[in-house]
């Protein structure tokens, strides 16, 4: 189907087109029981270069100015789950849960797709992805189905965490492909891999101090849109200034705004509320663009590598809940929400292309494949958890 020429009236008139379409996925998906963030996707292949072809190739480019915008935005959301009163009742389980299922995720894929494949390169960095979720996703099904429980609760702390060890092991074991492949020394790549956390953690700290003090300071009991996203958005942007994770760095923003701001209640409802515009152009420009010729390339080393993430997540999640003593219901239902998997899992596949070309190249096709095909099930999955916990409000059930 031919496309429209590409103009400043075609992108808004696209852009109007995608915030109705997140409203009326909201409903629909309420009443289908279908998570939006997975219409939203469908929604953007139906729409993108392989099904209809209606949208302009030039949207496209927006997808990383956008994607920052909304990861920004999550990670200062995902922020807010560790107040230090809630942290008490529910630490144990964030400190192991995660960490237990990053490891048994890790090594579960590595020694799957090393059967299959010979390659060692190529397993560790499979086994460095593996882990890396969705937290727009996921928070986006949380928000969406007003799920509010000890699994809920639980769920937006570790998907938050994750994606912190996921960074660390990957930057290790690229180091360790690296270093097998002599480019670089392994001593080197390990410190390039630390200051990746470690320098988003500090930046998170110093922005976060002058942010508590300052919002809800013109308006008292809350802040203003323009203070809060103006922080947010300057924490992102001196992350990718810094080369550290920015998705981090405004978590951490979040977290020391949650506990040092004291003098109004909610410092993230702001945030909040201006995050769903840029969520829902998100995920759909993630559909838009799908590459339907990159599924061919998935074969055997792509089945086993979904498998075997599935596998080790579900059953990772189940042991670190057991391990952190956590209740019943978040060992049963926990793993199978953690399968969500989108922006984190591209970056480190395409770090991965750009470090070691020669095989990153072979896998990114192969990557964008199994994470659009984790981030339309994954959502679904975790909604019907979280439902059988009996956590979602009645009109989600």
């Amino acid at each position: 189907m031919a496309q429209f020429e590409f103009s400043e009236g075609v992108m808004l008139v696209l852009v109007g087109s995608v915030l109705l379409a997140g409203y009326a996925a909201h409903h629909l998906g309420g009443r289908l029981h279908v998570p939006r963030v997975t219409l939203l996707i469908l929604l953007g292949v139906v729409c993108g270069p392989y099904v209809l072809d209606v949208v302009p190739k030039a949207l496209s480019e927006w997808f990383s100015y956008v994607a920052h915008f909304a990861l920004a935005m999550v990670g200062f959301l995902l922020g807010e789950s560790f107040v230090g009163k809630q942290l008490k009742t529910i630490g144990r389980t964030i400190l192991w849960t995660p960490l237990t299922y990053v490891i048994v995720a890790a090594v579960t894929v590595f020694v799957a797709t090393f059967a299959v494949d010979w390659s060692v390169a190529s397993a560790l960095l499979l086994a460095g992805i593996a882990p890396a979720s969705a937290p727009a996703a996921t928070v986006d099904v949380i928000r969406e189905t007003g799920a509010n429980g000890y699994l809920a609760q639980t769920l937006r702390r570790v998907v938050a965490i994750d994606d912190a060890l996921g960074i660390v092991l990957f930057s290790l074991l690229l180091a360790t492909v690296e270093a097998i492949g002599g480019e670089r020394t392994a001593a080197t790549e390990i410190l390039w891999g630390f200051w990746d956390v470690a320098g988003a953690v500090l930046l998170g700290v110093l922005l976060g101090l002058p942010m508590a003090w300052a919002t809800g300071r013109l308006r008292p009991g809350e802040p203003a849109i323009l203070e809060a996203a103006g922080f947010v958005f300057l924490c992102a942007g001196l992350a990718a200034l810094m080369d550290v994770s920015y998705l981090l760095a405004c978590m951490v923003l979040g977290i020391v705004v949650a506990n040092r701001a004291k003098h109004h209640t909610r410092p993230f409802h702001a945030i909040e509320g201006a995050s769903d515009p840029f969520l829902a152009v998100f995920f759909v420009l993630a559909g838009f663009r799908l590459e339907i010729d990159a599924l061919a390339t998935v074969g055997v080393l792509g089945l086993v590598y979904v498998v075997a993430r599935s596998v080790g997540l579900i059953l990772g999640g189940r042991l670190g809940a057991m391990i952190s003593m956590a209740p019943p219901k978040v060992q049963k239902h926990l793993g199978w929400c953690l399968l969500p998997q989108a922006g984190v899992a591209l970056g480190l596949a395409m770090l991965a292309e750009e470090k070691v070309p020669e095989i990153g190249q072979r896998l990114l096709p192969m990557i964008i494949a199994t994470t659009i095909l984790f981030e339309v099930i994954g959502p679904i999955l975790t909604q019907r958890q979280l439902r059988l916990a009996g956590e979602t409000r009645p009109s989600s059930r």
